[in-house]
């Protein structure tokens, strides 16, 4: 088996091959190739400095995956199936050993996972849709993944080729360093009203604008979060789900704890995704003004372009590094107060 003598910033995984590609001995050699080429020009990588690879070097029967699948006995030891009851058989683990020896190799900086396939072959994933636009470790835990979609199935559905754009212009800025580099951000949880306090005082009081979210329950707020800065923010619940009573422990903390809420909104220009929908809670649940809307993420967005998903999980895989927000959940710590 032949493999890369020299080290690429970014590697390239795709599929498998199709005619073309069988023809040529090479990868993205048809029409997904210059589709391919296309939106690395737009993102500003250059397709020859990237190490290029498939997950299955050769075209599956009828350019069916399918036809590499087999009964669950007899699947890859360790893999998850592909899709629906689509057990990879372990006459093609041969090729994830060539293409885990050519990463080890190669040792990219980042790895660029076109589509479903890449995907599950480097680290066991599932749901393109979810997992691309963020950064993720392979299941090796050593090198960093960027899935987006595969140029083939951006050819079926063209509205798909910003989005895979914008994630290979993430791919560019990941490839000048190795290590998966997530933004730190401290969120106070479980507060006391000196605690809110102290985060007013803190925080607060001085900025420019804040950034507000509101969850409901049954037509009731539950819980109020603000933001004052990137990497600070409080949340102030109203609803212990424990219990599904309060979360104060008397009337007065609950009213002082809504009185900090009316300040911070009468006082802050805020910043909000679909912002009318909370505004609505603030102003008829609790008559709560707000002193001005500086800006509405979701609308800015979508005036930008209308094209788009414009859900907040969407806006966060473009504009942030964040993982999805379900996988968050065991990561963070939580902070009361700073020392």
């Amino acid at each position: 088996m032949s493999l890369p003598q020299s080290r690429h910033s970014i590697m390239i995984v795709g599929e498998a091959w199709g005619r073309e590609e069988a023809e040529a001995g090479q990868p993205f050699a048809g029409y997904s190739g210059k589709l391919l080429r296309s939106m690395l020009r737009h993102a500003g990588i250059d397709y020859q400095s990237c190490y290029v690879t498939n997950v299955f070097n050769f075209q599956p029967e009828g350019n069916k995956l399918e036809a590499l699948t087999g009964p669950k006995a007899e699947a890859i030891p360790g893999m998850p199936q592909l899709g629906q009851k689509m057990w990879i058989s372990k006459r093609y683990e041969p090729e994830l050993d060539r293409l885990w020896a050519e990463v080890e190799t190669v040792n990219p900086n980042v790895i660029l996972a076109l589509g479903a396939t890449p995907l599950w072959a480097l680290s066991k994933n599932l749901g393109i849709k979810k997992f691309r636009g963020t950064p993720i470790l392979a299941s090796d835990g050593k090198h960093k993944i960027l899935p987006t979609y595969h140029p083939a199935a951006i050819g079926r559905q063209w509205k798909l080729r910003p989005i895979a754009i914008a994630d290979m212009q993430k791919a560019r800025a990941e490839s000048l360093f190795p290590e998966l580099r997530r933004p730190r951000r401290f969120i106070y949880l479980e507060p006391t009203i000196a605690d809110i306090e102290w985060f007013y005082e803190r925080y607060i009081k001085d900025a420019p604008v804040v950034s507000a979210d509101i969850e409901t329950k049954q037509g009731t707020i539950t819980e109020i979060g603000f933001a004052p800065r990137w990497d600070r923010a409080i949340v102030i619940p109203f609803y212990d789900h424990t219990t599904n009573g309060s979360y104060w422990p008397t009337p007065s903390e609950e009213l002082a704890a809504w009185r900090w809420v009316q300040q911070i909104c009468e006082t802050k220009p805020l910043v909000g995704q679909n912002f009318s929908y909370d505004l609505q809670y603030l102003w008829a649940k609790n008559h709560i003004k707000t002193l001005e809307v500086a800006d509405d993420t979701m609308i800015l967005h979508h005036a930008m372009y209308p094209e788009m998903e414009k859900s907040l999980g969407f806006m966060g895989s473009i504009y942030t590094d964040e993982p999805s927000w379900k996988f968050m959940r065991a990561d963070n710590e939580t902070l009361k107060q700073e020392d």
